[in-house]
């Protein structure tokens, strides 16, 4: 096709050309306005597989001669890379396979210049290079694979997915992407519509329960499905959703459970679930008790899940009065889909048994707690109260009892341990204690670790037993221009008991003192009392004090009295009656300060001086010593180091210097492995001259170190009426070697026994072998 209608364009431009007259010259040819060349759209396939290049169109200028002079340029899309042109014939090739679905068509722009000069002899003309589509191209599923869901039970023909495939071919040209659509696999619950795509239901009352998930394989092919058309394939994957079609049920129509009496209340029992096929939302439960000798005894509620069934406990359980119970108990959907009612009913019964299990349980009172009243009088080991207690197990174990002490920490009662009486067996007072509460504990015979037990109020009633008395003390004074009955103090009265009908008090003056001259009592009858004077004329000269007894009586059997003795004094007043003074301690005395303390005040200070003047006098007594720290301290230098000598090889262990000069044994070169520790234990002591020879020895050094000392003592006034020598470097005190000087060694010049040094230890070795072999060497001599 593609070369004769190539040909074909030739020939007619060709002829085209021919019809320009032959007279008319080139320079006329080239005045002419009109476009001298014939052109036209070219047409291609795509995808040419050929091994030479495609044949596409020529090109012809009405110029051309066929002599040569004329030469053909390409230009444009694809010029000289996709598409060449032959420059003396015209003739236009592709040279590359062509894809519609890439670049559908190209623009190109043609031309024709004079060989030699290049001239342009015809303008530039543009034309179009057109792909032609072939069916190369299958149908394709974008999106897939492709996941659907659709309820289980739907009718036929409920729309699951619609599917749509691309075909990239041209759709204006033939049948190339005209799409037809099949189903491969997935019959026969599902079907697709050739021309829409759509799949839908082709079996109805699919069962979720049977089977969930279906694999659907839909086909999409080309050229309206006929043979030859190219085809694309997608799967759909299809589920099927639940919906609430499906009753539930119990897994045992029986079910048996237990639980220990001393569960408390809200335990959990134990569980039950009604299966259900359906799943999510249409599985949910709901339980009741909807009979059963349980209903008041348990309860059940529906988990979080709403699965599954709770059953606790609602009141308290005994297994010695009911040992076991019976439930009937319904579960239901919680959610109804009315579409599938007829499949019902969505609920199930089941019976549950519940058995109590027997605890061994502490002992129980006959009471939740006791209250008993005892007067403060009462005897001892009275009995007041009896409790008692049983063991609630069928064994019923015998039961002791006891009282727990830390609620009668002052041991007043006393428990019988077999019979529960409680009893007293110390005095009580209850103006002490006016409440007592104890626990009582109730023990198992066989079980000592079940212990019950319980409270016991105890009230103790009063009774009278204390004696009234005044509520304070009272002195009261009169003046000596006072009258006969002139009020001078009112009385009051207090008692610890408590009786039922209130405090009564009765007042009078004591029979010694009913007639005497001076002060009179009236009763007022209100728990009060007035002291009267009964005449006047009274004098502090006289009489400055009067004790007035008075005698107060409470009113509750039986009867209780008690005196008080009232102080009157007898004060100089003014006019007004105000108090001026009442006797030689007033002006002395502050009104709150008594006799007694002012004497306790006079003896503490007379103490304190006599301390005083004793330590003065020891001070001025003590004997001054007459010579001071600083010249006591005479000791001579002494240095010290943390280290070990080496023997007599060790010759910067010690200086021997410190003890001819202690000056310049501070002041000298010190060891340079170590500082000393103490320098100096005692003060500079200036060296005297001593007139004489002193030998040049070190024992002469010594020797006038000592003398020097002794010369000090004789010019000191303060030291001692004697000489006195301190004997230094005494080392070894206590030992078995006894003292190592060798201070006393120029006494005597006898050889010595160093045997001995054998003796003392591994310590010594080395200075026994030493001095072993100088022995051994002397003898040779």
């Amino acid at each position: 096709m593609p070369t004769s209608f190539s040909n074909f364009l030739s020939m007619s431009l060709w002829l085209m050309v021919k019809q320009v007259p032959q007279e008319k010259t080139v320079a006329e040819l080239l005045r002419r306005v009109k476009r001298g060349w014939v052109w036209n759209q070219f047409f291609v396939l795509e995808e040419y597989t050929g091994l030479e290049p495609l044949y596409i169109g020529k090109l012809h200028s009405d110029m051309d001669q066929g002599d040569g002079n004329i030469r053909y340029i390409l230009s444009g899309e694809g010029a000289n890379s996709t598409f060449t042109i032959d420059d003396s014939t015209g003739d236009i090739h592709a040279i590359q396979r062509l894809d519609r679905e890439v670049k559908s068509q190209y623009v190109l722009r043609a031309q024709a210049r004079h060989r030699v000069t290049g001239r342009p002899l015809e303008p530039e003309s543009e034309f179009i290079v057109k792909i032609q589509d072939i069916n190369d191209n299958e149908p394709k599923f974008l999106d897939g694979p492709y996941q659907a869901s659709v309820p289980e039970m739907s009718p036929i023909g409920t729309s699951v997915i619609h599917l749509t495939a691309t075909d990239a071919d041209d759709p204006t040209y033939g049948n190339s992407a005209r799409v037809v659509y099949s189903i491969l696999e997935g019959q026969p619950y599902f079907s697709v519509e050739p021309k829409t795509g759509i799949v839908r239901v082709s079996l109805a009352d699919m069962d979720r329960e049977v089977r969930e998930e279906y694999q659907v394989v839909i086909q999409a092919k080309d050229m309206g499905g006929q043979m030859g058309g190219l085809a694309g394939t997608t799967t759909v994957n299809i589920t099927l959703s639940d919906v609430n079609d499906n009753p539930p049920k119990f897994a045992q129509k029986l079910y048996q459970m237990s639980v220990p009496e001393s569960a408390p209340v809200g335990s959990v029992v134990g569980r039950i679930r009604a299966k259900d096929r359906d799943e999510g939302a249409n599985a949910e439960m709901t339980y009741r008790i909807i009979d059963g000798d349980g209903r008041d005894t348990f309860d059940i509620t529906t988990d979080p899940t709403n699965l599954f069934g709770i059953i606790t406990i609602k009141k308290t359980l005994d297994f010695e009065s009911k040992r076991s119970y019976t439930l009937k108990v319904e579960g239901s959907n919680r959610h109804l889909d009315p579409r599938y009612l007829n499949k019902g009913p969505f609920s199930d019964i089941t019976i549950v048994h519940v058995s109590v299990e027997d605890v061994d349980e502490a002992p129980e009172f006959s009471a939740p707690f006791y209250y008993a009243e005892i007067p403060e009088d009462v005897e001892i080991g009275t009995i007041f109260k009896t409790v008692s207690a049983r063991d609630p197990d069928a064994a019923n174990n015998s039961i002791r009892y006891s009282i727990e002490r830390t609620s009668d920490p002052g041991k007043y009662f006393y428990m019988d341990i077999t019979s529960g009486a409680l009893m007293t067996v110390l005095p009580l007072d209850r103006e002490e204690i006016a409440w007592h509460n104890i626990t009582i504990l109730a023990m198992e015979m066989n079980n000592p670790n079940m212990i019950g037990s319980v409270s016991v109020a105890v009230k103790v009633i009063d009774i009278n037993d204390n004696p009234p008395s005044l509520t304070q003390y009272y002195e009261a004074f009169v003046c000596e221009n006072a009258k006969a009955g002139q009020l001078i103090q009112t009385v009051t009265a207090t008692d610890p008991d408590e009786p039922t009908g209130g405090q009564h008090f009765y007042y009078s003056l004591a029979p010694e003192a009913a007639s005497n001259p001076n002060f009179t009592l009236r009763d007022n009858q209100d728990n009060s009392a007035w002291i009267l004077t009964r005449r006047g004329g009274w004098s502090q000269r006289e009489q400055s004090v009067y004790h007035l007894p008075i005698l107060v009586t409470d009113g509750e059997p039986p009867v209780q009295t008690a005196t008080s003795t009232l102080t009157v004094r007898v004060c100089s007043c003014d006019a007004d009656g105000n108090v001026l003074s009442c006797s030689a301690e007033a002006y002395t005395l502050p009104a709150s300060l008594s006799r007694g303390a002012l004497i306790a005040i006079l003896a503490c200070i007379f103490v304190l001086l006599v301390m005083i003047l004793l330590m003065l006098s020891l001070r001025s007594h003590r004997k001054k010593p007459c010579l001071t720290d600083e010249e006591e301290n005479v000791h001579e230098n002494i240095v010290r180091y943390d280290d070990e000598g080496g023997g007599e090889e060790d010759t910067e262990a010690f200086d021997i210097a410190a003890m001819w000069n202690p000056r310049e044994a501070q002041l000298g070169k010190l060891r340079q492995d170590m500082m000393p520790e103490i320098e100096s234990l005692s003060r500079y002591v200036p060296q005297v001259c001593i007139s004489g020879g002193i030998m040049a020895t070190g024992d002469g050094n010594v020797h006038s170190y000592v003398l020097s000392k002794l010369y000090e003592a004789d010019l000191d006034p303060c030291a001692p009426p004697y000489d006195s020598l301190q004997t230094y470097a005494y080392e070894g005190e206590g030992s078995v070697a006894e003292s190592l000087s060798s201070l006393q060694s120029a006494a005597s010049h006898n050889d010595h026994d160093y045997d001995y040094l054998n003796d003392w230890g591994p310590r010594f070795r080395k200075l026994a072998e030493m001095y072993g072999v100088i022995e051994a060497n002397n003898s040779l001599w």
